[in-house]
């Protein structure tokens, strides 16, 4: 099901591009789209999926930012969790789509956000020596992937990989959600940011979906994913 709110104002909703630049959050990898990629692929949409980890928001940026600046249009930017923070900074996307994102406004960060909702996710941290931290394999498949079955959950949670300290309090310098269409999916289930943080921040939005999935719906609804993209690179959003 999915649940349509009335953009707060209008914006430009076209997104004339065939390509797509999917980021991840936190302990993710690209390969955690693998099966979004697929389906996008299959009807002929271009897929990037950069590889974060650069050790701060500011390189996380920096290389979203050069994938976008390569690319010959403006593409279809989705920031998942993390990523959010990420693909606000970013600039020159035809269109931001926040998946259970961050929507940093100016001078906050991840972290700031995070502390004024309760979040499961500390539950799985555990710190490394090396002053990186890791997530509790049991712990992150009920909180990150609980609507998947246990194989898909074991594969996604396999995937995961240690991560470096500091990036949720990396402050964008640029709020592209300001003046680019951008459509926020609440991820109605999710154990991790709270779907009641996520509905506040996604009244920053153009467009607004909620839907009643887990943390990571590019896991166990790959297809759902798939089908908003599509719709989204079609301009099948309706002005506001």
């Amino acid at each position: 099901m999915t649940h349509r709110v009335a953009p707060s104002r209008p914006r430009e909703e076209a997104c004339p591009t065939r390509t797509v630049v999917l980021v991840h959050g936190l302990y993710h990898r690209p390969e955690h789209f693998d099966r979004v990629t697929e389906l996008l692929r299959a009807g002929g949409v271009e897929v990037l999926v950069p590889e974060l980890h650069r050790g701060s928001l500011a390189a996380d940026t920096a290389a979203v930012q050069a994938v976008v600046d390569a690319l010959p249009e403006p593409p279809l930017l989705l920031g998942h969790s993390y990523g959010g923070s990420v693909i606000t900074g970013v600039r020159g996307a035809g269109r931001l789509v926040y998946l259970a994102a961050f929507v940093p406004d100016v001078g906050e960060s991840a972290a700031a956000l995070s502390a004024t909702s309760p979040s499961r996710l500390q539950e799985a941290v555990r710190a490394v020596p090396d002053g990186s931290t890791t997530l509790c394999s049991d712990l992150a498949a009920d909180l990150l992937y609980q609507d998947s079955p246990a194989p898909l959950a074991a594969w996604a949670v396999g995937l995961l990989r240690a991560q470096a300290p500091g990036c949720g309090r990396g402050v964008p310098l640029h709020h592209g959600w300001k003046d680019t269409a951008a459509t926020y999916v609440v991820c109605g289930r999710d154990r991790v940011l709270a779907p009641a943080l996520q509905r506040r921040m996604a009244t920053r939005c153009t467009d607004v979906r909620e839907w009643p999935v887990d943390h990571s719906p590019f896991v166990g609804e790959p297809g759902l994913l798939a089908e908003l993209l599509r719709e989204l690179l079609a301009g099948g959003v309706p002005r506001g």
